[in-house]
């Protein structure tokens, strides 16, 4: 902030704030998701500074080029990263400037292609486990069984464990959608105990007069009116304490901070030894690479995954291809 104003910029950058947060306003008023808000945010204040704080009404379709080139040929950015910054301006153009962009833009697409994800061993994923903190074992159990991407399982609400069915039903996955996971059967015992556990807690959570309930998505707030404090809708992993909701600044009781999955599984994995980086959807990749192993179908394993497109889903066909499961080295015919 010091050094724009320095520059003489001090009023751009109080109208650029301006601006964000107008932009802030109508995407929570359009029931944007706040990740993805604060995403779109991220790269439009980006887009912005590269422009030397122009408005971006003032900037035409050769300006975007020119950034989304720039992502590309000087900061090196992958292929996945350049388009989630090419959907934020076209969001940022085409719903809230209503200046909308030519779908045949030019521009250098990022040739850096997309990693390899880290897989564990089932070897390596049972020693993870045994050294994951009892109070976190269960969600991280989940990732992995379950394959679940770290905010899918952090949301789930008590009512999204069918115990009948052996399944999870995640709801407003990535890209909005719903899809039905399976559920370990092992699981099912200490994930009946836990919502046990949840229910007392809500039963002392009803006695707090301020107590509003759950957070309900704005499309089911009238139709469900009072389920908001049934265990159902409660979530499945709630936080330690009740606290305000920014949104509608009621005292609620939200789910787990994600960070406390990412430090858990940080710690496990380094407790047992393991020298791959271990984060929680290393836990996802090997879900789905195990699942492969075992003869899953790919679609199925698609299905599982929520990906729209197959081809996402084969590159995890590519590390079973690879090494031992796929060539089989001329060193290993020689013999010593």
């Amino acid at each position: 902030r010091d050094s724009v104003a320095s520059r003489g910029l001090g009023d751009v950058y109080k109208r650029q704030s301006q601006f964000i947060k107008s932009l802030y306003e109508h995407m929570m008023l359009k029931r944007y998701a706040k990740r993805t808000i604060q995403t779109y945010i991220n790269w439009i204040s980006d887009y912005i500074r590269f422009h030397k704080f122009q408005h971006p009404k003032d900037l035409d379709v050769l300006h975007v080029e020119a950034y989304l080139t720039h992502l590309s040929t000087k900061r090196k950015n992958a292929r996945s990263t350049q388009a989630t910054a090419l959907n934020a301006l076209v969001f940022l153009y085409n719903k809230y400037l209503e200046q909308p962009l030519p779908s045949d833009m030019n521009f250098v697409g990022s040739g850096r292609e997309r990693k390899l994800p880290v897989v564990l061993t089932q070897l390596e994923v049972k020693a993870l486990l045994g050294r994951v903190p009892t109070h976190h074992y269960l969600a991280v159990a989940l990732l992995y069984g379950s394959g679940l991407r770290l905010m899918e399982c952090v949301r789930l609400r008590t009512g999204d464990i069918d115990f009948d069915y052996k399944c999870v039903r995640i709801w407003f996955g990535k890209g909005g959608k719903h899809r039905v996971v399976t559920l370990s059967e092992s699981l099912i015992p200490l994930l009946k105990n836990h919502i046990s556990e949840s229910e007392k807690l809500l039963q002392r959570d009803l006695m707090v007069p301020d107590f509003a309930g759950a957070w309900i998505p704005h499309g089911l707030r009238k139709k469900y009116q009072q389920r908001n404090k049934t265990l159902e809708w409660q979530y499945l992993f709630p936080a330690s304490k009740l606290s305000i909701d920014p949104e509608s600044k009621l005292l609620r009781r939200h789910h787990i901070d994600e960070k406390q999955i990412q430090r858990a599984v940080s710690r496990a994995s380094s407790d047992a030894g393991i020298i791959k980086h271990v984060t929680p959807h290393t836990l996802r990749h090997s879900f789905a690479t195990h699942l492969l192993q075992s003869g899953a179908d790919i679609r199925t394993v698609q299905d599982q995954l929520g990906h729209a497109d197959v081809r996402t889903t084969q590159i995890y066909t590519h590390i079973l291809q690879q090494g031992a499961n796929g060539v089989v080295s001329p060193l290993s015919n020689l013999a010593f």
